[in-house]
């Protein structure tokens, strides 16, 4: 199991690019895909505090959560990279 948490959708192009990012730099993660509608993700939103994906959480940052895909992006790049 990893210890990178990536909650996303399949279809969302700002969760393939966090995807692309951690598959580029040969990182494992767990992924969990949320509901379509916003409000049938009460998993994501209990963990989180939103509703919105992609989410990634990695223990590299003290137990919070990166919720912007740029954000992800250069967070992984410059931590795991």
């Amino acid at each position: 199991m990893s210890d990178l948490e990536l909650y996303d959708r399949r279809d969302c192009p700002y969760s393939k690019r966090v995807r692309d990012a951690l598959d580029e730099l040969g990182l494992d993660y767990e992924e969990t895909v949320v509901a379509d509608k916003h409000t049938d993700r009460d998993e994501l939103y209990e963990r989180t505090g939103q509703r919105g994906v992609p989410v990634l959480f990695d223990p590299a940052i003290d137990g919070e959560w990166l919720a912007d895909s740029g954000e992800i992006v250069t967070h992984l790049e410059r931590v795991h990279g």
